[in-house]
């Protein structure tokens, strides 16, 4: 992608209003809520749409959308999870998840570029990637806050055992996801995707 095309500049606003909307799907929803130790804890289709976002945009487009959603948070706007904005929240235990968003888009759009036509394995394969990058990355990073600045004495372990039934709902949607792909891509035009413009 040598420059951005208005088309592309459109998708990437489309993607940073999804992150939007998959933050804070509950809070339309509240039923879409998983009791852990006595809390509720919003479920997200972020990691859906970060997924997407690299399947769709690219590598490039798909982390500078990511980059950009990350920033508007920062700013103050309210499109992180439960309406919440600013900058303390990348350093609150789930800040490692919306840091592993920029990481998903871009491996995810890296995989999903050396296919040069809609593939449900490889994009599939890409979706599960980025899944791993973003409890890798988002679990490791909750221990550290947990046992650090949080003084929250916790194992590895039981921080991971606390993720399972988000991981399950995300692994479901990681694969839905390569799926919807292959059949959104049969529906728009190739010029359209900038993975297609590489």
């Amino acid at each position: 992608m040598k420059e951005l095309r208005p088309i592309d500049l459109t998708f990437g606003a489309v993607f940073v209003c999804l992150m939007a909307i998959g933050a804070n799907i509950a809070v339309w929803f509240p039923m879409l809520t998983v009791p852990i130790g006595g809390a509720s804890v919003p479920l997200s289709l972020q990691t859906f749409f970060a997924i997407l976002a690299g399947l769709m945009l690219g590598k490039k487009l798909g982390t500078i959308s990511i980059i950009t959603y990350i920033l508007v948070g920062i700013a103050g706007v309210p499109v992180f999870a439960e309406m919440s904005g600013g900058p303390f929240v990348l350093v609150s235990p789930t800040g490692g998840f919306i840091i592993s968003f920029i990481f998903i888009a871009f491996f995810v759009g890296l995989i999903a570029e050396q296919s040069k036509k809609p593939s449900i394995p490889l994009y599939t394969f890409a979706a599960l990637i980025g899944l791993l990058l973003n409890y890798g990355i988002g679990v490791t990073y909750m221990y550290a806050a947990m046992n650090t600045w949080l003084e929250l004495n916790i194992s590895y372990s039981v921080a991971w055992t606390s993720m399972v039934p988000f991981l399950i709902k995300d692994a479901a949607l990681a694969f839905l996801s390569g799926v919807f792909m292959v059949n959104l891509a049969k529906r728009i035009p190739a010029r359209w995707l900038s993975i297609k413009a590489h």
